[in-house]
């Protein structure tokens, strides 16, 4: 590519972000993994070739305060008042459910990295797409590992909003696959007392519980189990676990619980960007003092789809930028990124972490595990 400076050119992305409220966690991390993409990009890349010119790359960023709402009018200003070329995902399935219809209904791509419910991609949209795994598929390797441990009955609780419904149906999926029979499954509001579902679960005693929702929700199914004496042989929490600050959050109560990644730093991909999966994650501890969670890679690795699908169409038209997507192959720190007809990415495996002296480890599928299940977990007084 010759020809043309980043001076001549900017590829503007748009992108609102929980910067505060229930999300405010997740979002911080959504950001980072964007800005450690955008600061390659511009800085070590050099801005990213569109046919013969060079552009520097700019993210215009808003708070959507946790809310959909107040996203979906973000998204609007992003595109009708910035002019936004591009857009990136905000966090969670309910919030990403109707910014990627105004993307939609405005002709806009939106590559995402943080709605992974099903029923984002059955709506026929041709302008979303997604690199990270699909919800009902986050506890596949889990229920699979412990079924062959031995564990017989669960119980499922599920926060009511898109994610976390897909994330609890595929669990019931896996539990009748693998032969796990489902005793109970409740359902709770945001910001919910959960005191009363685990006492339940707690009578009903269980082999595992699965709790599907978000970061804020998996700390407090731990402090409740704890609190309520429900030691069931194995807890698995869709978010959280996988996060160094979940461990820093609960200390000893963190070990021995089992949550799912979208990514992990000793996962074996590569590529010619940020090389090596340990690599990335070196790069996001120099950055910001911690550990990359998988949310984080996820980010990031949206904004690398759209900059390559954006090289490879050699433009900024949506329609050459939209068709390099579709026809996207390629290996990458976080894992092959192959969008199927709707817009999912299948071609990437989730995998099993448990927290194991405070570090969560791979302990799922075998071929990629770091560390040995542990199972049945040990009661809470002898952590």
């Amino acid at each position: 590519m010759g020809g043309g400076s980043s001076e001549q050119c900017t590829v503007r992305i748009g992108a609102a972000l929980s910067e505060t409220g229930n999300f405010a966690r997740e979002g911080q991390w959504n950001q980072r993994g964007y800005d450690i993409w955008l600061n390659w990009v511009n800085d070590e890349y050099g801005g990213i070739k569109v046919g013969d010119q060079t552009c520097n790359a700019e993210i215009v960023y808003y708070d959507d305060e946790s809310d959909p709402d107040t996203s979906a009018r973000l998204y609007e200003k992003l595109i009708s008042e910035d002019e936004v070329d591009f857009l990136l995902g905000p966090y969670s399935s309910g919030i990403t459910m109707g910014t990627s219809a105004i993307a939609e209904k405005n002709g806009v791509i939106m590559v995402e990295a943080h709605g992974a419910s099903e029923a984002l991609f059955e709506r026929g949209f041709e302008n979303l797409f997604a690199v990270l795994t699909p919800a009902s598929y986050y506890t596949e390797s889990a229920l699979q590992a412990l079924a062959e441990s031995g564990a017989k009955t669960m119980v499922i609780a599920n926060r009511d909003e898109a994610f976390s419904t897909a994330a609890a149906d595929g669990a019931e999926q896996w539990a009748a696959d693998y032969g796990l029979e489902v005793l109970a499954r409740e359902t709770y509001p945001p910001d919910a007392d959960l005191s009363a579902i685990m006492t339940k679960f707690r009578d009903l005693d269980p082999d595992v519980f699965v709790g599907a929702g978000h970061f804020n929700d998996s700390i407090a199914f731990v402090r409740s189990a704890q609190e309520l004496g429900f030691a069931p042989d194995a807890m698995m929490l869709t978010v959280g676990p996988d996060s160094p600050e979940f461990a820093a959050e609960l200390g000893a109560d963190a070990n021995f619980i089992l949550g799912d990644s979208q990514w992990d730093r000793t996962m074996p991909y590569k590529d010619e960007y940020f090389g090596t999966a340990d690599d990335y994650a070196n790069r996001y501890q120099e950055a910001y003092g911690e550990l990359p969670p998988y949310q984080a890679a996820s980010s990031t690795a949206a904004a690398l789809a759209l900059h390559l699908a954006i090289e490879q169409a050699g433009s900024l038209e949506t329609d050459a930028v939209r068709d390099a997507l579709n026809n996207l192959d390629v290996d990458t720190f976080y894992g092959r990124i192959n969008f199927d007809e709707t817009g999912k990415n299948t071609a990437k495996p989730m995998v099993t972490v448990q927290v194991q002296d405070g570090e969560a480890l791979v302990t799922a599928p075998t071929d990629l595990a770091g560390a040995d299940l542990v199972y049945p977990m040990p009661p809470w007084s002898d952590r």
